[in-house]
């Protein structure tokens, strides 16, 4: 079988394409490297035999016959969209429905558009939300997934369209990131280093990299009137936690705790979401739980497998180098 992902080279989209490759999948990957690190990936893409495409999509699309597209690209995440308004609109909104335009001139089996569970923004945290619940989108970045998610349900497609809003991400990557919370908080353990939490009782869901990556698969192999114009939260309603929880969980792999609690944080989200579905309908559940990420993760940096750790533009979506230069 044969897949593509567009955005295959960030976080989750390495985790996904060797998920796939090591299942012997023929995995394309179409990306702009926006983060300046194609160098650094270089060496995973050529070693696990994953194709970087060096055509544009339309060109793919009718040289290849895929099983399954995948959209995870633009910019991921509050912090960076409001950092460059601009080029979120562009990469989040603009080139996602010239994509949709492209796949639907030349494509008419499984697609898949990964959202956010962001989308469901400030609600009461005694409520579990389910996809039929109002959305509340708060940053630009969910807003703008939002707008996506619109387009693709108010449109007919000749393409079957399956919208997964993913949970906060954590664990390892091939493109690891150390500004998604928990992942932060654990390298901010390891590291003996002072830090402040804002809100720590705020509730979020969350899920593990490769999780994400089964999950997608699960769409891949069902049949298709389970799946198509449908919308499936992707995480477990195990994994919902507050801050506080998760520097609980943390904090049982260390003896020191330099936290500092504070309140009136500029992320006001606080949600906790119903996983129900996929379960019911899929069968599908998150297999890797927050101990086996936190773990992971102090394994991984005791072991030095992350090279250059000091430069933290590597490890996270903080800054579009080609941006900063024409600007």
């Amino acid at each position: 079988m044969k897949i593509l992902l567009i955005g295959g080279s960030g976080y989750i989209g390495t985790v996904v394409a060797l998920h796939f490759m090591n299942k012997n999948y023929e995995v394309h990957v179409l990306d702009n490297f926006i983060y300046d690190n194609k160098s650094s990936l270089k060496s995973f893409f050529s070693t696990n035999k994953i194709e970087i495409l060096n055509e544009n999509l339309e060109s793919s699309l009718k040289n290849n016959d895929y099983n399954l597209i995948v959209i995870l690209s633009g910019l991921v995440g509050d912090p960076i969209t409001k950092k460059y308004p601009s080029l979120s609109k562009l990469h989040n909104n603009y080139e996602i429905k010239k994509y949709l335009s492209i796949i639907n001139n030349n494509y008419s089996k499984k697609f898949i558009f990964i959202s956010t569970c962001s989308n469901y923004g400030l609600n009461d945290s005694n409520i579990l939300l389910d996809e039929n619940c109002n959305l509340n989108p708060l940053s630009l970045y969910a807003k703008e997934k939002v707008g996506i998610e619109n387009y693709l349900s108010s449109n007919k497609w000749k393409f079957h369209f399956t919208i997964l809003r993913f949970a906060t991400a954590f664990g390892h990557s091939p493109r690891m990131r150390f500004d998604l919370t928990i992942n932060e908080f654990t390298k901010l353990f390891f590291e003996k280093k002072e830090f402040e939490v804002y809100d720590s009782e705020t509730w979020r869901p969350y899920c593990h990299t490769t999780d994400f990556a089964r999950a997608i698969e699960a769409i891949l192999h069902a049949d298709l009137d389970l799946v198509s114009n449908e919308i499936f939260n992707v995480g477990s309603n195990k994994n919902n936690f507050t801050k506080q929880m998760i520097i609980t969980e943390i904090n049982k792999h260390f003896k020191h705790n330099y936290v500092k609690y504070k309140n009136k944080g500029v992320d006001q989200r606080n949600y906790k979401v119903d996983f129900s579905k996929i379960k019911k309908i899929l069968n599908f559940e998150p297999e890797k739980d927050l101990s086996h990420g936190i773990k992971e993760i102090i394994i991984n940096l005791s072991s030095n497998r992350y090279e250059n750790i000091e430069n933290s533009k590597l490890y996270g979506n903080y800054f579009i180098k080609e941006y900063e230069e024409n600007n």
